[in-house]
């Protein structure tokens, strides 16, 4: 194999590399999953600790899961732009509210 050659390939392979990583930090939203998690728990916590009700729990829940489904939406294309983030930035936001709201008000779960 010439070295012209060795090079070429080698140069291809840095470039497919490159564009691999590209590719995948684009749509790679650990932000987005961190804050999911954390408002999976703090649901939980609030079932477990009577703060929420059952009706309010699920409610809550298919918050959640609109924003996973939008977030696997934003991801669906390969590419999660930042308009894409801002959104699910957004509905997280209002959702760690909502959440807060009920855990706080004058509903409780009987079940303490």
């Amino acid at each position: 194999m010439s070295k012209l050659l060795k090079v070429f390939m080698s140069i291809s392979l840095l470039f497919v590399l490159a564009f691999t990583t590209f590719a995948q930090q684009n749509t790679n939203t650990p932000k987005v999953a961190k804050r999911q998690k954390n408002q999976q728990e703090r649901i939980a916590d609030g079932v477990k600790d009577g703060e929420l009700t059952k009706k309010e729990a699920a409610k809550l829940e298919a918050r959640e899961a609109k924003i996973q489904q939008d977030k696997k939406e934003a991801k669906a294309d390969g590419k999660v732009t930042k308009k894409e983030k801002a959104k699910l930035d957004r509905e997280q936001d209002r959702a760690s509210r909502k959440i807060y709201k009920q855990k706080h008000d004058a509903q409780t779960n009987d079940k303490r």
